[in-house]
């Protein structure tokens, strides 16, 4: 477990203090795109406290479990993003294997949502708690898999030391393989942060809504966490992707945390633009659009496993990069009898 430093804090603090500023620039990027001027990129913060200030309504239908979903949801988000690397910064809870407790964290999340949906007994949440658990049942893999590509590549298996141990250098070397991970994980966040062309956020048409729809009866302080608890999704989904596209490691803590901060708002500002050159997808098409992300990080995957080991037991994908495999005609040579023959 790594140990808590200043930067590891500020990366959490950061996490969240600036995680509702993306949806704010999403919305300012779209406009920009539309000609408008557009809402301030600090929208939701007003939002928020606008939510929370308010008393919230329960039907008398649903029970602790309609309550509980988003306070829930929000720690779980929370949770997730004390796993969460800072590009080369490490995450305060890091170990072998937090990918999988982020991934359970974010399961766990959207679960919570599903069930506070299904909770309310309406015939419109129950339709968008059955899509979002079918999508979700398709993301996931995808997410999961790319993670292993990169946990191979590293050779590592906590995202700290993982995304630590990313520099250029594995994209001039394993170009094909990162780039295969980074297109999945683009599919995987537009599909798991409910963004066009997978769902519209701003659509006002119930049968069309897929995570909208499931908080239809939330207000107040519960929808203001379920708002809160999607931008540190987005946020925790942004960071993953910025870290391996810019795998900065200056030496320079301060200068790290700058250029993977901008990196997060890029990202954010790269998701504006596809929704504003993309139109949304047709319901029919989502499934296939999920499963060729997962089928894209399969091949990164593929692409990292091969059974050629070198002395060392390192990966042979890695050994050839530091020079270590020999080729055919260089094999060591056996002696018998006094005169050296050739192995085969």
């Amino acid at each position: 477990m790594a140990g808590l430093n200043w930067t590891s804090l500020l990366s959490v603090i950061a996490g969240i203090a600036l995680a509702p500023l993306l949806p704010g620039i999403i919305s300012r990027v779209k406009a920009r795109f539309a000609g408008r001027r557009g809402a301030p990129v600090f929208q939701l913060y007003f939002d928020l406290w606008k939510l929370w200030r308010k008393g919230a309504v329960y039907s008398r239908t649903t029970s602790w479990l309609f309550r509980a979903g988003p306070v829930a949801g929000l720690a779980a988000a929370a949770v997730a993003l004390l796993v969460l690397p800072f590009g080369s910064v490490p995450a305060p809870l890091a170990f072998a294997g937090d990918l999988i407790l982020l991934a359970g964290m974010l399961g766990l999340m959207r679960f919570m949502t599903i069930v506070a949906a299904l909770d309310t007994g309406s015939s419109f949440e129950g339709m968008g708690a059955s899509r979002e658990a079918f999508f979700s049942a398709l993301a996931e893999p995808a997410l999961l898999l790319a993670l292993g590509a990169l946990a191979r590549v590293t050779d590592a298996y906590s995202l700290s030391t993982m995304y630590g141990a990313l520099s250029f250098g594995h994209w001039w070397s394993l170009g094909p393989v990162l780039a295969l991970t980074a297109a999945a994980l683009v599919i995987v966040l537009l599909a798991e942060n409910a963004r066009i062309p997978v769902d519209d956020p701003n659509t006002h048409l119930e049968l069309t809504m897929i995570h909208e729809v499931m908080v239809l009866d939330h207000g107040g302080p519960d929808f203001a966490a379920i708002q809160y608890g999607a931008a540190l999704k987005l946020w925790i989904f942004s960071t993953l992707l910025a870290s391996l596209l810019l795998p900065v490691e200056t030496g320079m803590p301060a200068l790290d945390f700058a250029c993977t901060l901008a990196g997060v708002f890029g990202v954010a500002a790269l998701v504006g633009i596809v929704e504003s050159v993309m139109a949304r997808l047709r319901m029919v098409l989502i499934p296939q659009l999920l499963v060729s992300a997962s089928v894209l990080a399969a091949v990164a995957l593929l692409l990292t496993l091969n059974p050629v080991e070198t002395k060392a037991g390192r990966p042979a994908f890695k050994a050839a990069q530091a020079g270590e495999l020999q080729r055919p005609d260089s094999a060591p040579a056996q002696k018998a009898d006094g005169i050296d023959k050739p192995t085969r």
